[in-house]
């Protein structure tokens, strides 16, 4: 909490951006390891007590000695069926199975799980974003290149973790009611092979997709407009089920949580004149399918 020049409370909360330098999501220290650690403990003392190796645990559930290892080691996170095997071979009378909800929720990243419920709360939002697509428009390919990029690079599993933990913020989508979604995304994002030709053209596709849907406009800003409104980085505008509204800045590996008002009008109210100086959405998605015909 800090307080601003007029005396005006502020929470700020920094969450990770949409591109693919996400550092604070592999180092942030929260809660998530302590229950994985618990998990991986108990598993371990239930195959100690029935007098298994992890090779022969692993051969009566159907998993490889290394993912077992890995799981009592808190290095990897266990899928329901590998809980619920371990389970029954272990003759845990359900108390291994029933810990699949807290490593379901373990299994993101905490600051991605905070975002996802801020998004939850939102009936509309507006992102615009110049460097990259939005991740809650991004296919699961484009994802995994884009966290394939990052230096220093991600572990095997961290990475998965992340593609992962997008994807499942995209169910947004397919809320109901349905939240008003808008987006705008430079010309220069849709022309960015961010994992080569095809996993691009696959993107504009995706996006064709998700931009004819009603409750979705996606909007492109050429890079030959003269005027911009958005040279000062990327931003989103929330307005949330009570009412209220919050913002969000993007500077490279954090993002910030905006909540003073005056703050968050300032945001509202760039995002409005990007809105109006991009194409409309209907011109959009001409452009996009233009950009897709030329890749």
């Amino acid at each position: 909490m800090s307080v601003d020049g007029n005396g005006t409370s502020e929470r700020r909360t920094e969450y990770t951006t949409d591109g693919a330098d996400s550092a604070c999501w592999a180092s942030a220290v929260d809660d998530d390891g302590a229950v994985l650690r618990t998990v991986g403990r108990q598993i371990r003392l239930w195959r100690e007590a029935a007098g298994l190796k992890q090779s022969e645990l692993g051969k009566a559930i159907g998993y490889g000695e290394d993912l077992v290892s890995s799981v009592e080691r808190a290095r990897r996170v266990p899928q329901p069926e590998f809980l619920k095997n371990a389970d029954q071979a272990l003759r845990a009378g359900g108390r291994i199975a029933a810990m699949a909800r807290d490593v379901a929720e373990a299994r993101y990243p905490k600051k991605v799980r905070d975002l996802a419920r801020l998004e939850a709360e939102a009936v509309a939002m507006g992102a615009y974003i110049n460097t990259v697509i939005h991740g809650l428009l991004q296919t699961e390919e484009y994802a995994r290149a884009l966290f394939g990029m990052r230096r220093p690079a991600y572990g095997e599993d961290e990475l998965e973790r992340l593609v992962a933990a997008r994807l499942a913020r995209q169910a947004i989508f397919d809320r109901t009611p349905a939240p008003m979604l808008t987006f705008v995304q430079e010309e220069a994002t849709l022309r960015r092979p961010i994992g080569g030709r095809m996993v691009l053209r696959r993107q504009l596709e995706h996006l064709l997709a998700v931009g004819r849907l009603r409750h979705v406009e996606i909007q492109v800003m050429p890079t030959a407009v003269e005027e911009h409104a958005g040279l000062g980085g990327s931003l989103r505008v929330l307005k949330l089920k009570d009412g209220t509204s919050v913002g969000q800045n993007e500077v490279q590996l954090i993002s910030r949580l905006i909540t003073n008002p005056k703050e968050v009008q300032i945001l509202e109210m760039r995002y409005e004149t990007i809105r109006a100086q991009a194409l409309t959405p209907r011109e959009s998605l001409a452009f996009i399918e233009n950009v897709l015909g030329e890749t």
